[in-house]
């Protein structure tokens, strides 16, 4: 091999790596896949709703707006839609609405475990359990 090909033939072998490798599969966003699992069945993938049932996520003010409304209502539930708190984590719960807050058209800030573990105290911090006996 001549040194005159070196620079074509390594040209050569990158192409054919990507084209092998085929093109990078984007992940999923967190919270999508929990969402799909819990929420979805009524409120759509794609966060439509059903009309007069289960209400749309997709643009909805309750939604986007204070973090703190929309993590009480994932925790305690409310008319058809059952509370959460018992089933799912604070990082669990911070994922999937940080997820619905920026999806379909929704551009709000994201929601962390420390939001949602202030809701669970009743806006308190979190307190550190302790291991000492009652």
């Amino acid at each position: 091999m001549s040194k005159r090909n070196l620079p074509a033939r390594a040209a050569m072998l990158v192409l054919s790596a990507a084209v092998v490798a085929g093109p990078a599969v984007a992940a999923d966003p967190p919270g999508k896949a929990m969402y799909m699992g819990s929420c979805s069945a009524c409120h759509r993938p794609d966060g439509t709703g059903v009309k007069g049932a289960f209400p749309a996520l997709a643009g909805d003010p309750f939604v986007v707006g204070p973090k703190s409304q929309v993590v009480g209502r994932v925790l305690n539930g409310r008319g058809g839609m059952p509370a959460f708190k018992a089933d799912l984590t604070d990082a669990q719960v911070a994922a999937i609405l940080t997820y619905v807050r920026s999806s379909w058209g929704n551009k709000a800030e994201p929601v962390n475990p420390a939001d949602v573990a202030a809701a669970r105290n009743g806006g308190a911090p979190a307190q550190t359990r302790s291991l000492q006996a009652h």
